[in-house]
C-alpha cells in the first residue's frame, strides 16, 4: 500500500513501499496528526484562502466554500427531511456548480468525442448506460463507472462531469451505469446491477470500442462501494476481474466502528454529506440489520479481501466517510493488495466532479487517470497484478 514518503511538515516519512502517497493541501486540524495506522500526516501550517488570509481549522478552501454556499442558495431543504421522490428533485453540488458556471458564462461541460446511450442486459432486466468516448481511434481502455447518491438519489446527469474528465484524462471509454435505486429496489439490487453490468461490458468490450483486456471499475461514494463489491463478486463467482478499482470516498461499511464511527461523529454536520443523510441512505438501501453485515453491502466486513485488483482510494478531509475509507485502505493492504490512498485536504465530499471550479478536483482526476493508465498498461503487457 502507498503511504506518504514525504510529510508536508518535515519532508521525510516512511519508505520502501510500492508507490508514493500524497497529502494534498494543508491542515484541517491545528497540529500534525497522523491518521491511525498510516504514514499520512495532516500538515500543521494553516492553509490560506485565495485572498491569502489564514483559514480556520477544518474550513474548506474558498473555491469549495463557494460551491457549498451556492448549494445552500439553491435550496435550504435538507434531503434527509424528505421522502425519496422529493429528495430526488433537490439540488446537489453538481447543480450548484452548473449554477456558478452559468453566472460566469463559463462552459458547463468538458468536451469528449461522443456521448451515447445503450441498454445493458442483466438477469433483472435492461439498465441504461451512458457511454463517453474520448478522442482517438481505439480500441480504448474502458472504465465502468457507478454514480453516487446513496443508492437513493442522483443519476447519470449528476456525475456527468466526472465521467467526461476521466474519459479525457485516462484516454478511456467511460460506461456510466444507471443501476436500480432504493427504496423501490433495496439491497442487493444495486450491487447485482453493478456486477452484471460490469461483466457484460467486459465480455462485450468491442461493442463500446473497448479493449477487453483493459476494463476497470470505479465510482464515487455509493458508486465506490458498488465498485469494490463488483471486484469481490467477480473473485467469488469466477467472473471477469477488473484490472483496477477506483474508489472515490467510498462507503465501505454500514456497521462503522473505531475510526470509521469517529469521523461520522466528527463531521456529523458537514455539507453536503453529514451523519443524518448517511443514516437516511442506509435505512433506505439496507433496512435489514442482518444485510448490513453482508460484504456485498459492507465490504470492510469481508473475512477475505485478498486477490483483488489494484485500488486507488481518494479521500476528502471534510467528510464523514473519511475514517471508513482509511480503514478499507488498511484492510486491502493487509490482504496483500496494491493500494494508493490519497487524502485531499480542505475539500468536502463530492469535490471530485468539480474540476471546473475546485483545483483539488483536477489533481484528483489526474491522480486517478495516472493509476488507471498504469493498470491498463500492465494488462496490455501481461504483467502480474502488483502487490503491496
Amino acid at each position: 500500500m502507498t503511504t506518504t514518503e514525504e510529510s508536508i511538515e518535515s519532508g521525510t516519512g516512511s519508505s520502501g513501499l510500492s508507490r508514493r502517497g500524497l497529502v494534498v493541501g494543508a491542515a484541517m486540524t491545528g497540529g500534525a496528526l497522523a491518521l491511525s495506522g498510516s504514514g499520512i500526516t495532516r500538515a500543521a501550517s494553516p492553509m490560506r484562502a485565495q485572498d491569502a488570509t489564514p483559514m480556520a481549522a477544518g474550513m474548506p478552501t474558498a473555491q469549495m466554500q463557494e460551491v457549498l454556499d451556492e448549494l445552500t442558495n439553491l435550496s435550504p431543504i435538507p434531503i434527509e427531511s424528505q421522502p425519496p421522490f422529493n429528495a430526488r428533485q433537490l439540488p446537489l453540488p453538481a447543480e450548484a456548480a452548473l449554477s456558478l458556471l452559468s453566472k460566469r458564462g463559463d462552459p458547463a461541460q468538458e468536451l469528449v468525442l461522443s456521448v451515447t446511450h445503450t441498454l445493458i442486459p442483466t438477469p433483472n432486466g435492461d439498465i441504461v448506460s451512458r457511454v463517453y468516448t474520448p478522442e482517438g481511434t481505439g480500441p480504448f481502455p474502458v472504465l465502468v463507472y457507478f454514480h453516487g447518491g446513496g443508492w437513493v438519489i442522483a443519476n447519470l446527469n449528476t456525475y456527468d462531469s466526472s465521467c467526461r474528465a476521466l474519459a479525457n484524462a485516462a484516454g478511456c471509454v467511460v460506461v456510466s451505469v444507471a443501476y436500480r435505486q432504493a427504496p423501490e429496489n433495496p439491497f442487493p439490487a444495486a450491487a447485482d446491477d453493478a456486477y452484471f453490468a460490469f461483466q457484460y461490458v467486459a465480455e462485450n468490450a468491442s461493442e463500446f470500442r473497448g479493449d477487453p483486456a483493459k476494463v476497470a471499475v470505479g465510482g464515487e461514494s455509493a458508486g465506490g462501494n458498488l465498485s469494490t463489491v463488483t471486484c469481490l463478486l467477480a473473485r467469488d463467482q469466477g467472473g471477469i476481474m477488473p484490472v483496477h478499482q477506483l474508489l472515490v470516498y467510498p462507503v465501505t461499511t454500514f456497521a462503522p466502528e473505531g475510526e470509521g464511527a469517529a469521523t461520522i461523529e466528527e463531521f456529523a454536520l458537514a455539507k453536503p454529506l453529514g451523519a443524518g443523510l448517511l443514516q437516511y441512505f442506509g435505512d433506505l438501501y439496507v433496512p435489514s440489520e442482518a444485510d448490513r453485515q453482508n460484504p456485498s453491502a459492507s465490504p470492510l466486513l469481508a473475512t477475505d479481501l485478498s486477490g483483488l485488483p489494484p485500488a486507488t482510494i481518494i479521500a476528502a478531509a471534510i467528510d464523514p466517510l473519511l475514517g471508513q475509507g482509511r480503514q478499507y485502505a488498511d484492510a486491502l493492504e493487509a490482504a496483500g493488495n496494491d493500494v494508493t490512498y490519497t487524502l485531499y485536504e480542505s475539500v468536502t465530499h463530492e469535490f471530485f466532479g468539480l474540476g471546473a471550479l475546485v483545483d483539488e478536483a483536477n489533481d484528483a482526476v489526474a491522480e486517478a487517470a495516472g493509476r488507471l493508465t498504469e493498470s491498463f498498461d500492465a494488462a496490455a503487457s501481461g504483467a502480474a497484478t502488483p502487490t503491496a
